[in-house]
């Protein structure tokens, strides 16, 4: 039987178009990448903060709130310094490129990062993200800008560490590292 003058209805045969596959693809990385991420409720659980009777109570607080909510105190920093583009389109537009960059090497990968065969790990992905980040954003001239909105997100950063009790964070996770182990 021939199909000659009939409206294909998908350009594969077997199953949905290849740019669809791949945007649908995308969709789900996107949301089991940030989905396995700490709950925000956990992270402001509002029976979960006290202030700290010592310095050393702080240090610890932060050491392990630092490590346990890793993930959402990044994406807290990308937020702030956004929001501190919105008035400078070209750094705006720069930020966006680099947060796609963030995507793609630090939120959304599965499998470890390797480069020339040699394990890189989240931290140094990390690490050199941001400094890549901070460098292309202060050759955008909005120096002032960022370096404000860096100081600020640092300052709520350790803020909420210092004042998140720790008691309730699972300890198996806890144990397994974090930012500054």
């Amino acid at each position: 039987m021939t199909s000659y003058g009939t409206i294909p209805t998908s350009s594969s045969p077997s199953g949905p178009p290849v740019n669809l596959e791949y945007i649908t693809r995308a969709k789900e990385r996107i949301k089991a990448g940030l989905g396995t991420r700490r709950p925000w409720r956990e992270m402001f659980r509002f029976h979960s903060f006290s202030l700290p009777r010592s310095f050393r109570e702080v240090v610890s607080r932060e050491k392990t709130n630092l490590g346990y909510f890793q993930m959402n105190y990044v994406i807290v920093v990308l937020g702030i310094v956004f929001l501190s583009l919105l008035w400078h389109p070209i750094s705006l537009i720069v930020f966006i490129v680099m947060l796609a960059i963030w995507l793609f090497l630090y939120f959304l990968r599965d499998e470890p990062l390797v480069i020339f065969g040699r394990l890189i790990s989240d931290r140094v992905v990390m690490i050199l993200l941001s400094v890549v980040t901070l460098v292309a954003l202060l050759l955008t001239h909005a120096t002032k800008n960022i370096l404000v909105s860096l100081l600020v997100a640092v300052v709520v950063v350790l803020i909420h560490a210092a004042v998140r009790k720790t008691d309730d964070l699972s300890a198996d996770e806890e144990a397994a590292g974090g930012l500054l182990r």
